[in-house]
């Protein structure tokens, strides 16, 4: 009986430091499933040792489940519990320290520099968008911003990110507009997509037939729309927003690009369709918001 203490009793021990050395992996890099695998199981099997640990020492263990301790432990292990699911500040800048960003599949940041959004549909093709900041950006109240893909008929087919405020980004807008109307219209003919033109896949809801190069050889683009709220000038009142883009071709994939003023947003009341002008005189601070914005795309060869 003694032996099987002792086995247990060091069974937890080795068992607890395989769990701090996987937790502290897991906190100061980056995400690994390998990583994250050998915390859980460890976990799982932790449990049924303290169960083991309890049922051989519990008369021992049976006084420190009286009086104020026990009080004290649960409120502690409250606080603790309710502060890490309510991540106050404090606690999020302990976690903004981490280098696992988790298996999420977009991660977003914005700082003084600018911005850098990460896509990754899956493992074999990694997005990353950096947009440097220009001499019109303002660090307190940063522009409005909306990141998506459309195929080569110019539909929206996935937004990766949008700020809250969309009435200031009245271009991406339209496009999800468009898009949701569209796919309304195929779900009433069973499917048959209408609206949205284009060959196979172009006629596609799903964005992972436009991205992934086993799925789609043709070429669709990255979108983005930019807008500083406020920023009048002698011809506006409030600017319009701009629009960069760039096309990304798996037939022909490129593992560096820039993306290119496409031109500002204006309402075509005659069309009835928002389109995008090429900046004239009338554009000023808003053309200096974006330095240069760089696309970078991993894939498996």
């Amino acid at each position: 009986m003694k032996n099987k203490k002792q086995l247990v009793n060091l069974l937890v021990a080795s068992t607890f430091l395989v769990m701090v050395i996987s937790g502290l992996m897991a906190y100061f890099r980056p995400f690994s499933l390998k990583t994250t695998g050998l915390h859980s199981l460890m976990g799982f099997f932790f449990i049924l040792l303290i169960y083991l640990h309890v049922k051989h020492n519990f008369k021992g263990l049976k006084k420190s489940f009286q009086g104020k301790n026990l009080a004290l432990t649960f409120g502690i292990t409250a606080l603790l519990t309710s502060l890490f699911i309510w991540q106050p500040k404090p606690v999020q800048a302990i976690l903004g320290l981490s280098n696992n960003l988790g298996a999420a599949q977009d991660r977003f940041a914005m700082n003084d520099n600018g911005m850098i959004y990460h896509y990754t549909p899956t493992p074999k093709f990694k997005l990353k968008l950096e947009v440097r900041a220009g001499k019109g950006y303002q660090t307190q109240a940063p522009p409005e911003m909306a990141i998506w893909l459309q195929n080569q008929s110019s539909y929206h087919i996935k937004t990766l990110h949008s700020t809250q405020k969309t009435e200031e980004l009245p271009y991406w807008s339209w496009k999800v507009k468009e898009y949701e109307k569209a796919k309304k219209e195929a779900d009433e003919n069973d499917g048959e997509v209408l609206a949205v033109s284009g060959a196979t896949p172009n006629s596609s809801f799903d964005a992972r037939d436009y991205i992934l190069p086993e799925r789609n050889k043709e070429a669709f683009y990255l979108v983005i729309e930019v807008n500083q709220p406020g920023d009048g000038n002698k011809s506006y009142k409030d600017q319009p927003s701009l629009i960069y883009k760039v096309e990304i071709d798996n037939k022909y994939p490129t593992a560096f690009q820039v993306l290119e003023l496409m031109g500002y947003s204006k309402y075509d009341e005659q069309e009835e369709r928002w389109e995008a002008y090429y900046p004239d005189e009338t554009i000023t601070s808003a053309l200096k918001l974006i330095d240069s914005a760089l696309l970078t795309i991993e894939r498996d060869k």
